[in-house]
């Protein structure tokens, strides 16, 4: 199924005009703005017959805002508060047989627990005393057992932490928690059929008006899914449990039109309901332009990984590097005076601009693409040869948990390890007692093993990115109608607005202000 996703809906990306950002203040009068935003794709009908019919008694489609991180109790609650204002209606759902869903979510924990093993730390670890209480663990139980929190020592994995959040045991679980492909949502019954899946109607309790278009009255329904597979298998965010307990839906439009607002709102774009749901697309729509562009982008290959070595610049008479401090444990395999040479040698090209941030002041000056750039300076920079691009896929990729298929998401783990090993190898600290090798990039030989590298990997990392576009095309066309995406294409977030510079503060204490 995941390959028949992939090549039915694959988009024409060379055809995409790159994305361009600007304030609202520049943006076009009403009249026009359907004629410059970016197109969106064509909706897709979604096919399908009245297999069967269920009934859903006083279950909640209508999901809080606190959903995603409310306990078992607090859905049963939900729903029943919901009942006492929902009207009854069907929609279409996509039905697994739990057999094959099961079998799906243990083969993507194992891919997982293969991928993370080596970072993960050892049961005695001091993150990990919450296992060691929990009931039924036993002095023998050993962590390839379970998930254990990630090493925030090792210079490979330590990054999922610092840059991803993904901190203490529960990083790991989210990683390894399984969802289905919401773009299944788009395939006709003859081809879900093929796929051992079925379409059906159920009938459920929703507090708004049926939408325009069928896809956006849709979801996946994982027969046998219950409240227990909520943060294990399964992410609790998303999930819409039924009361006969025959299964779990996830539906990305149901999901993102749980805000409440007076019903005479709807549909009106300065209602709250409204710019809510303008305030839930736009970040996805940022990501997306950075897909588009950076996937229309000409790679570079002279940067040779120096933004680490720029973060350690540190020249005679100038303040330390702030930013020493974040591998502080791991002692330099060079000289200052080399570093210092390497960083001086041709200047730096890195296009990464949330690197920028973390340089040393006194290498402002030596970045060829400026001393201060903007967030919106990533739309014409980011470029597909960049490997901390690569490693963003991982971060894009979780952004759409739990609506994206976890193989993408084991994916773009995947490949954003492999360029971190990069990385860390290329840079000025001796990552050898932890098993890494060592790229010199301060030596010809090592800038052309390097781009050697640094090729391999974008060819490994195109079609995942191009995948990951998909994605969030097939999401976005599936969360939100046509008004609210246009609404936010027009109203984006104020961080999208910030500066960056050396030592420079997180985007969103960098505003620009006017």
């Amino acid at each position: 199924t995941t390959n028949r996703t992939t090549s039915l809906r694959k988009a024409n990306h060379n055809h995409h005009q790159p994305y361009h950002l600007t304030r609202q203040s520049e943006q076009p009068k009403d009249d026009e703005m359907t004629a410059t935003r970016n197109p969106r794709r064509k909706r897709h009908k979604l096919i399908s017959t009245a297999a069967s019919v269920v009934l859903v008694s006083h279950r909640m489609i209508h999901v809080p805002r606190a959903m995603a991180l409310c306990s078992s109790s607090a859905v049963r609650s939900a729903a029943t508060s919901a009942s006492a204002t929902g009207a009854r209606r069907m929609i279409r759902v996509v039905s697994m047989p739990e057999e094959q869903w099961r079998q799906k979510a243990a083969e993507h924990s194992a891919r997982v627990r293969n991928l993370l093993a080596p970072g993960l730390t050892d049961i005695d670890h001091p993150m990990n005393s919450g296992i060691r209480r929990q009931p039924g663990r036993d002095s023998g139980t050993s962590s390839a057992d379970y998930f254990t929190a990630l090493d925030p020592q090792n210079p490979v994995y330590n990054f999922l932490i610092e840059y991803y959040g993904l901190k203490g045991v529960k990083g790991p679980r989210r990683l390894a928690r399984w969802s289905p492909d919401p773009s299944l949502l788009l395939f006709n019954e003859e081809e879900l059929n093929a796929s051992g899946l079925r379409v059906e109607e159920k009938e459920i309790l929703h507090r708004h008006d049926a939408n325009d278009s069928p896809i956006l009255d849709s979801g996946i329904f994982l027969e046998g899914a219950t409240e227990e597979d909520f943060g294990g298998t399964l992410h609790l965010k998303g999930a819409i449990p039924l009361e006969d307990g025959s299964g779990t839906i996830f539906s990305p439009s149901l999901f993102y039109n749980r805000f409440g607002g007076d019903d005479e709102g709807e549909g009106d774009s300065n209602s709250s309901s409204s710019k809510d749901k303008m305030k839930s697309a736009a970040p996805f729509q940022w990501y997306r332009a950075i897909l588009t562009n950076t996937i229309n982008s000409e790679p570079i290959f002279h940067c040779h990984g120096l933004h680490e070595w720029a973060m350690q610049y540190h020249p005679p008479g100038s303040d330390p590097p702030p930013s020493g401090k974040y591998q502080s444990h791991m002692p330099l395999r060079v000289s200052r005076e080399v570093i210092n040479e390497a960083v001086e040698r041709r200047g730096i090209s890195c296009t990464h601009v949330d690197a920028l941030r973390f340089f040393a002041k006194a290498a402002a000056p030596l970045n060829h693409h400026g001393s201060q750039l903007e967030r919106t300076d990533q739309l014409r920079l980011e470029q597909k040869g960049c490997v901390h691009a690569h490693m963003d896929l991982l971060k894009l990729s979780i952004r759409l948990q739990p609506f994206v298929d976890a193989s993408l998401v084991a994916d773009t783990l995947e490949i954003s390890l492999r360029a971190r090993r990069l990385d860390v190898e290329a840079s000025p600290y001796d990552v050898r007692p932890f098993g890494f090798g060592v790229v010199p990039v301060e030596l010809p030989e090592g800038r052309e093993e390097y781009r050697r590298r640094q090729k391999e990997l974008m060819q490994a990392a195109t079609p995942i990115r191009e995948r990951l576009l998909t994605a969030y095309e097939a999401f976005l066309d599936l969360a939100f109608d046509d008004a609210t995406l246009i609404g936010a294409e027009h109203n984006p977030a104020a961080e999208r607005f910030a500066r960056a510079e050396p030592g420079g503060k997180p985007w969103r204490k960098s505003l620009i202000e006017g």
